[in-house]
């Protein structure tokens, strides 16, 4: 009872609550706008809150990044255009509700399972957060290497059919983060004689240019829509009383959310894919789903906003962030000299529950503000593209200038924006660059603190956590070495009975053209051969 006092007592500050509506409708307002998306919003904001205290700082992202999702899920029900891209499965039975002329009560009951869903996930981690300050100090320096070591691995993983692309843009981040003064012994790596790579290559420069500047550029080069929004009839709070009627799906979703939060490289779309499979297979009417289905609307929304307040547990507990918006509020925490991890646990568990209730209040805020705000709201998503994009454009520039009031920062901003549109026109991920970044300084510090500790390779896994973490590892990279196999052997199935099927028309001509040109080859061996038979008609 004394911690949760303390606690409140932490957020009871004008400049607390005002940030709790600033990042509670702000959000909203970004999720609702297509093209823009939390990342962007957070990657603008950052530079402004190093300024602030730390509870301040985090409580105005910690707001965007929950609340966007709610805001996310009205242009995929209305135009079937997710805000953010959390809420592409949103749009699976959302829109088609919409169609038949049930917008509200599809924003309804988006509404009722997102709040249902990160209130559910704030009061599990408020219950765990006695056991995670248990288990925090059993995490040493091998413990906290292996850990990062199986995030960097998860989240390469993550990426499936790309994971080649993704381990190279993961190590091209840890590759970054190492240029410039070395920690230790203060030798220059990677600097090429260049005295502006000294210090190195700051992390918010590379977030801006890859989220903000990357996004920007791609609004500005495309066309603006025209966007038709329908009328909303009926009363807003129905949703409520709908999803009291599917209990078992809203909170399994809710579970698949705080599960998957908490592994990092996983996030909101294994969480959303998990539960609306689970809502599928369990339903009375699977055929309903993908055809405006209330329980698949319930599971994708309830899921995705489920994760924000799981995906601190990793950041809290280690340090470690499970993706790219935690690990920019890494970064808040160590211009603050916050070092997260079991110290904070042990030494600061009233900072730790301030910023749970913090998240629980924000959903609170956010459905009260979703309740009375939602008509003037759509009006948001009319937005043109490239009003947006010049923007997203001027204060990338402005937020990266104002860090070190370098013009060395913009160019490298612009070039890493360059790299992010690339790397997006192409499909290609950008959160392990990031991610590559944030954990490779923390696995090369860790590994320095413990190579003084370890003689043989057998002593870096003697104790139990660490053994237990590189079991995961090796079980981890072997369950994905079997899919890769079973993938590759169900492609080469694929191309042979595309080959070999003789009822297909491109089958037959295959074998046709194999045959023509064996006998063409056999022609021409025999006429090179010098005692190959000749002809005797004169030919």
């Amino acid at each position: 009872m004394d911690l949760i006092l303390s606690s409140l007592d932490i957020l009871a500050r004008w400049d607390v609550i005002l940030a709790l509506l600033v990042g509670s409708v702000g959000g909203v307002l970004i999720g609702a706008i297509p093209g823009v998306g939390p990342a962007v919003a957070i990657a603008i904001l950052l530079p402004a809150t190093f300024s602030m205290d730390p509870i301040v700082g985090l409580t105005v992202l910690l707001g965007i990044y929950g609340s966007s999702m709610y805001g996310g899920a009205i242009p995929a029900i209305l135009i079937n255009t997710p805000g953010t891209a959390v809420n592409a499965l949103t749009t699976y039975d959302g829109y088609p509700m919409t169609a038949r002329g049930e917008g509200r009560r599809a924003l309804s009951l988006a509404y009722s399972a997102s709040f249902f869903g990160g209130i559910f996930s704030v009061i599990c981690l408020i219950l765990f957060a006695p056991v995670l300050a248990k288990v925090a100090p059993l995490f040493g320096s091998r413990e906290i290497f292996l850990a990062a070591l199986l995030g960097i691995i998860l989240v390469v993983i993550a990426h499936r059919g790309q994971t080649l692309i993704a381990a190279a843009l993961a190590c091209f981040g840890i590759f970054l983060n190492t240029i410039g003064l070395e920690a230790v012994k203060y030798t220059r790596r990677y600097t090429f004689e260049q005295s502006w790579l000294a210090s190195g290559i700051d992390l918010i420069v590379v977030v801006l240019g890859l989220f903000a500047l990357s996004q920007a550029f791609l609004l500005l080069q495309g066309e603006d829509e025209k966007v038709r929004t329908t009328r909303l009839r009926g009363g807003l709070f129905q949703g409520f009383r709908e999803l009291g009627k599917h209990p078992r799906v809203a909170s399994v979703s809710a579970g698949f959310g705080v599960l998957m939060g908490m592994i990092p490289g996983v996030g909101e779309f294994t969480a959303q894919f998990l539960s609306y499979t689970y809502a599928q297979k369990t339903s009375k009417r699977p055929e309903d789903f993908g055809h405006g289905s209330s329980e698949g609307l319930i599971a994708s929304e309830t899921a995705n906003n489920a994760v924000p307040a799981a995906a601190m547990v990793p950041l809290l507990a280690l340090g470690i962030p499970g993706e790219a918006l935690t690990a920019m509020m890494l970064s808040v925490f160590y211009v603050h000299n916050v070092v997260p991890g079991p110290g904070l646990f042990q030494n600061q568990m009233d900072f730790v529950v301030a910023l749970y209730l913090a998240l629980l209040i924000l959903n609170v805020l956010v459905l009260v503000f979703l309740l009375v705000g939602t008509r003037p709201l759509i009006q948001v998503v009319k937005i043109p593209n490239r009003f947006l994009g010049a923007c997203i454009l001027t204060l990338s520039f402005v937020g990266v200038y104002s860090l070190r009031n370098s013009v060395t920062d913009c160019m490298l901003a612009a070039a890493f924006g360059v790299f992010g549109f690339v790397l997006k026109r192409l499909s290609l991920p950008i959160v392990p660059i990031i991610l590559g970044m944030v954990l490779g300084g923390i696995m090369e510090v860790k590994l320095r603190a413990s190579m003084s500790r370890v003689k043989t390779p057998l002593d870096f896994i003697e104790r139990p956590v660490a053994m237990i973490l590189f079991l995961i590892i090796l079980t981890i990279l072997a369950v994905h070495a079997r899919r890769v196999w079973l993938d590759y052997k169900e492609r080469r199935e694929r191309r042979w009975s595309t080959r070999h099927a003789s009822t297909r028309f491109e089958a037959q001509l295959y074998r046709r053209r194999s045959f023509l040109s064996a006998e063409r080859g056999k022609k021409v061996r025999e006429r090179r051969n010098p005692y190959s038979p000749r002809s005797t008609d004169g030919s």
